[in-house]
């Protein structure tokens, strides 16, 4: 027999294994990558939608407290509210601040956060 292919068996079995390794590395960061993308959207939107009703509310066009009603908003979109206040001198003005949390590999780097401001228009 060839010493030259004796030396070479097995070697695709190796490069195989790499590459399904490679793979696997690849596949996880993209579906960890994806997960942080969506976290971030769904807080923002949570964020968006909580501050726009909570600040109906502070100017009476709805009934109801309005970080109880951000609250009540947040959590129906899928987000805890970490947050919410009026800022003095902005009359039915609210600051609502979300969180969702990171699904997947990525989780250890903590919730995704929305921060939105919501209120009439300036004069």
């Amino acid at each position: 027999m060839n010493r030259r292919f004796d030396r070479e068996r097995g070697s695709s079995t190796v490069a195989t294994v790499g590459l399904v390794c490679a793979l696997l590395v690849l596949g996880t960061t993209c579906a960890g990558l994806i997960g942080v993308i969506t976290a971030q959207h769904r807080a923002a939107a949570a964020a968006d939608v909580a501050a726009l009703a909570a600040a109906d509310a502070a100017r009476g066009l709805t009934p109801g407290e309005p970080c109880a009603v951000a609250e009540r908003l947040a959590l129906a979109n899928g987000a805890q509210l970490g947050g919410c206040g009026q800022p003095s001198g902005l009359g039915g003005t609210v600051d609502v601040r979300t969180f969702v949390d990171i699904p997947g590999p990525f989780a250890f780097l903590g919730p995704a956060q929305g921060l939105s401001r919501a209120g009439p228009l300036a004069s």
